[in-house]
């Protein structure tokens, strides 16, 4: 049976400028080949670069590349893996002091919640409305999207206004 071939992208939302080579080398390991970034400015954090990156490799290959590039200080990302015909897509997440956060995909790109982390929520709720609404957060990965939203929209074409001072 041939390996099913997956795609996805690989989104360098922030990395300090001396990161950069290591993450191309990280994900050429990965991917096993060598890849160069088209790296521009992040507006958002002063000194670091963005960049994103399309891939394809076999299916799990997300799953590789996420391991490959997460364990570095002051970065910032995402991968994603489009779903297969045999097997389910999937996102991972990264912030600095968040760290990781896997979540699956179907074909639309909406993460899916399995049945057992609902009852899980569920359970820990005990009735609660507000705390089954942090457990669903939480399952849904809704503190690394509001962390890295303001990254993923600062460039030319969307400036982020930053308030320093509030209040």
């Amino acid at each position: 049976m041939a390996t099913q071939k997956a795609r996805g992208v690989i989104f360098i939302h922030s990395a300090p400028r001396a990161l950069c080579p290591h993450l191309e080398w990280a994900v050429g390991r990965a991917l096993g080949r060598a890849v160069s970034f088209d790296w521009a400015d992040q507006p958002v954090l002063s000194g670091s670069r963005r960049s994103e990156f399309y891939w394809e490799g076999a299916a799990g290959t997300g799953s590789a590349l996420a391991t490959a590039i997460r364990g570095w200080e002051h970065l910032r990302f995402e991968v994603t893996e489009d779903p297969t015909p045999r097997s389910d897509g999937g996102r991972w997440l990264h912030t600095p002091g968040l760290g990781i956060h896997y979540a699956q995909t179907d074909t639309a790109g909406n993460v899916v919640i399995g049945e057992d982390r609902i009852r899980y929520a569920m359970e820990i709720a005990g009735g609660d409305a507000f705390e089954l609404q942090r457990e669903l957060d939480v399952a849904l990965g809704a503190a690394w999207d509001e962390e890295l939203e303001p990254f993923r929209h600062a460039s030319d074409d969307a400036p982020v206004v930053w308030l320093h001072k509030v209040g």
